[in-house]
């Protein structure tokens, strides 16, 4: 399964750097390659420019690149997993939904540009990447002092710790993820990618947390130490979805350069709103020509109101209830030091499944 698992994604990681002419790269899904360095910078022979230079000169990188997008791959999965179109990255569909210009393909686009940004500063903060280590804070205003501490409390603050180098991997994620694509009939389409790919990577930029460490004699907090971290991908994921439901629906402007939102009395998006410029199909029913699976079979609640629903899910058609048999662990004990051991339990389930 994890074979498995890596082609798929490495197939996507592609797609997502290259969507014109995306029938050129089915290869990478039947391949045996998994999400090494080597294998992508050999294979991937339409990289140029900055990310030619990467694989050449600096293939550690593209090692976390791919990390990055196989954890936007998995947090997509995640934040649609109740919903018609789940992320799937079945081989035959998926190529499909990335050559429309949906709300959907706008929220792969924007979580892997994040992904890859969060899993590069990652990889810096944990000292795997020589390029780059610790955020640099000496040029950096003091931090505030936290809502809890009262005023004049007396206590010195410095920056200190391992923050977060959030600027690198925010600059290697533009230079692999935002590779200039073909002109012409594709312009508004690449304002639109560029614009996703920016509004991901800020949902990790803007969104910096600080943590503090207090240091004196016998508990005291005499000194605070602080250093910037990133916020975790959940958050990450939780704010793009947010972005996605509100997203902008635009069209080009006659200069060629502009997107204008469509519609009266919308305000233009900023650059942390989605955009896309076509309608998606309702997903409700397998098309190969859109990219939707369906949802026939799915797995729906049935005393739900929401889009886990089976009403809404099952697009109405209706669900039936079966009853599964399955294995889990039970029984759990914790064995010094340090297995935990579980019996097998077969547990019976009741399934609403849609028509």
């Amino acid at each position: 399964m994890t074979v498995r698992l890596s082609r798929i994604q490495l197939a996507l990681f592609f797609i997502l750097l290259c969507p014109v002419n995306i029938i050129g790269l089915w290869w990478a899904v039947g391949s045996p390659l998994v999400m090494d360095p080597n294998s992508i910078c050999r294979k991937a022979k339409r990289l140029a420019g900055k990310q030619a230079e990467l694989c050449q000169t600096q293939p550690e990188i593209v090692s976390e690149v791919a990390k990055g997008a196989r954890l936007g791959v998995r947090e997509c999965q995640y934040q649609f997993r109740y919903r018609r179109w789940n992320c799937t990255s079945h081989n035959k569909y998926f190529g499909k939904i990335l050559q429309q210009d949906i709300r959907e393909t706008a929220f792969v686009y924007a979580i892997t540009a994040a992904g890859v940004t969060h899993a590069v500063t990652q990889a810096c903060s944990m000292g795997d990447l020589l390029q780059c280590g610790c955020e640099a804070t000496r040029n950096r205003a003091p931090p505030r002092p936290s809502s809890s501490s009262p005023p004049g409390d007396g206590v010195k603050w410095e920056w200190g710790g391992c923050g977060d180098d959030v600027e690198f991997g925010y600059e290697k994620s533009k230079q692999f993820m935002d590779a200039k694509r073909r002109r012409g009939k594709s312009d508004i389409r690449t304002l639109v990618d560029l614009h996703n790919n920016e509004a991901g990577r800020l949902a990790v930029k803007l969104y910096m947390r600080t943590e503090c460490k207090c240091h004196g004699l016998s508990g005291s907090c005499t000194l605070r130490t602080c250093w910037k971290k990133m916020p975790h991908f959940r958050e990450v994921g939780d704010r793009l979805l947010e972005r996605f439901n509100g997203a902008s629906k635009v069209m080009g402007g006659n200069d060629g350069k502009t997107l204008i939102p469509v519609g009266q009395n919308i305000k233009p998006p900023d650059k942390q709103d989605l955009i896309y410029s076509d309608e998606s199909p309702d997903f409700c029913l397998a098309n190969r020509k859109t990219g939707s699976l369906g949802t026939r079979g799915r797995m729906c609640n049935s005393t739900a109101m929401d889009i886990s629903g089976c009403d809404l899910l099952c697009c109405e058609r209706g669900y039936r209830e079966e009853t599964v048999v399955l294995e889990e662990n039970c029984l759990c004990r914790f064995h010094w030091c340090c297995v935990v051991q579980c019996k097998k339990c077969l547990v019976r389930k009741e399934l609403s499944l849609c028509h």
